[in-house]
């Protein structure tokens, strides 16, 4: 299978470790490696420091099986396969998809979704949300484009870029759908828990619907970026086998330093989750006094989940122009909406990390010199 090049991925490749003020990051900050230590349980220190880096087991440590099972309703560790988050889309939609195959994406959203279904020849259907409806994917869409051949749906809710969260009707509306098609469904629910409001948290897919995969990871809620673990959940047997002959082509095993990380990090959730959350709102306070300030040239419909919104520019100019202007001239890093083979007008916003009001307050300054010219 050949590859198209990776738009969002080479946008930082060029930018990231170089760009003086990072503001479209998707993840928290990351955990030092002391303050993860320091939350170790008699067990987990143990583990640490006994540990050896050989080769580990290819579904996962099972004490990291047990703490991923935890998240869930319903599911089992034997259920849990421990991956890196991009790995576990790669194995998925190979376990799944047949060349002809027909797929139903939401999008914009991570290229790997709907990128590895055309690089295996399925045709692909881009579910687009309503933005007058505040970035709405309407379940009413599905029912209009299946077709005979149509194999999976696949979803990301809290989504990527906007932070959009469907109702718990729609989110039914959707899992229904799946069933009454006898569709696999794949849910990047890689935001899961960073909802603003506990009661707007949607169920798993994995929990509600047996042939459903459920991907999540360490990278953006928990602050483990670096470690590389993530997971796939699924209740079907059969795909789950599948998925996992599917590791022995790839990483084959995950890092074991980084599992033992996560198992100490899960431990202490709430903790983490609380602290990000925390960060956050402060975070989004200072976003909204920003927008409304510059509320002649920018727009947006406030997230109900995650770290990073999609604000729009009101301007004549691009927001491929807009975020180049933005790099070359102030050093700060935007994320435009091309990355997202979306439109013109976009660009990601990321408000996870603790430096986020300096490095706003610097795009602040640098907007109000642009408009003295």
């Amino acid at each position: 299978m050949k590859f198209e090049p990776f738009h969002l991925e080479r946008y930082f490749a060029r930018y990231e470790f170089t760009a003086r003020h990072l503001l479209c990051c998707s993840d928290c900050d990351g955990l030092s490696l002391n303050s993860i230590l320091n939350m170790a349980d008699a067990e987990t220190r143990q583990l640490w420091d006994d540990l050896h880096l050989g080769y580990t087991e290819s579904l996962g440590h099972p004490l990291l099986r047990e703490e991923i099972a935890s998240l869930y309703r319903g599911i089992q560790p034997e259920q849990c396969l421990v991956t890196a988050p991009e790995e576990g889309i790669l194995l998925t939609m190979n376990a799944i998809l047949d060349e002809g195959d027909h797929v139903i994406c939401t999008f914009p959203g991570y290229q790997s979704l709907y990128q590895i279904a055309q690089n295996a020849k399925c045709e692909v259907t881009l579910w687009t949300p309503e933005e007058e409806n505040g970035w709405r994917f309407n379940p009413d869409f599905l029912e209009s484009h299946i077709r005979p051949n149509t194999k999976l749906l696949v979803i990301n809710f809290p989504h990527n870029p906007t932070g959009f969260l469907p109702s718990h009707e729609d989110f039914r509306k959707i899992i229904s759908f799946a069933e009454s098609h006898h569709l696999y469904l794949f849910s990047d629910e890689m935001y899961r828990f960073l909802e603003y409001d506990d009661s707007n948290r949607l169920p798993a897919a994995c929990e509600i619907y047996e042939n459903a995969v459920s991907l999540m990871g360490m990278s953006k809620t928990f602050g483990l970026a670096g470690a590389r673990i993530g997971w796939i959940v699924t209740r079907n047997r059969d795909l789950f086998s599948k998925i996992a002959e599917q590791k022995d082509y790839t990483t084959i095993c995950s890092n074991a330093p980084g599992e033992i990380l996560s198992i100490i990090v899960l431990r202490n959730k709430d903790k983490v989750i609380s602290e990000h959350l925390e960060r956050i709102h402060r975070n989004l306070s200072v976003l909204d006094s920003f927008l409304l300030k510059h509320s002649e040239m920018l727009d947006w419909i406030k997230p109900k989940a995650g770290t990073i919104g999609f604000p729009k520019l009101k301007t004549n100019q691009d927001s491929t122009g807009f975020c180049q202007e933005i790099i070359e001239k102030a050093g700060i890093l935007l994320l435009p909406s091309y990355v997202y083979d979306f439109d013109t007008k976009h660009f990601r916003i990321g408000f996870g990390r603790e430096n986020f009001p300096e490095a706003l307050e610097q795009l602040d300054g640098y907007l109000k010199r642009r408009k003295e010219i």
